[in-house]
C-alpha cells in the first residue's frame, strides 16, 4: 500500500506548514488528487488516520479535490477531458500524447488552529 508512504510525506510537509506558522492543532488537509495519480482514496484515508496519530493532525478531516484527467489535441488545438483515462479526442478521435493534468497528488491547503 503505497499510500501509507505518500501520506507519511504529506505529515512531513503538514507538521512543516503547521510549526512554521504557530500552529497548536491541524484541524483539516486538502489533498488535489488527479484520477491517473494511481492512488486509491480509501486506502489513503486509512493512510491517514494511522500516519497522523499521535501528532498535532491526529482526528483531522482529510479533505480530496479530485482532479479530472485533461489532454490537448495538437490537431484540434483545444484540451479535452479524458474519460477514463483515454486519451482519444472527441473531436477529431487522434489519440494526444499531451497530458495538461490528472496525475497530481498536492497539498492544497491546510487549516490550522
Amino acid at each position: 500500500m503505497h499510500e501509507l508512504s505518500l501520506m507519511d510525506a504529506v505529515r512531513e510537509q503538514v507538521l512543516e506548514q503547521a510549526a512554521l506558522h504557530g500552529a497548536r492543532r491541524i484541524a483539516a488537509i486538502t489533498l488535489r488528487v488527479g484520477s491517473l495519480a494511481g492512488v486509491e482514496i480509501e486506502a489513503l484515508r486509512l493512510a491517514h488516520t494511522v500516519v497522523m496519530a499521535g501528532t498535532i493532525a491526529a482526528g483531522s478531516r482529510l479533505e480530496i479535490e479530485a482532479v479530472p484527467a485533461e489532454c490537448f489535441c495538437a490537431a484540434c488545438e483545444q484540451p479535452f477531458l479524458a474519460r477514463d483515462g483515454c486519451c482519444d479526442c472527441p473531436r477529431c478521435g487522434r489519440i494526444s500524447r499531451e497530458l495538461l493534468r490528472g496525475r497530481e497528488l498536492q497539498l492544497a491547503s491546510l487549516e490550522l488552529d
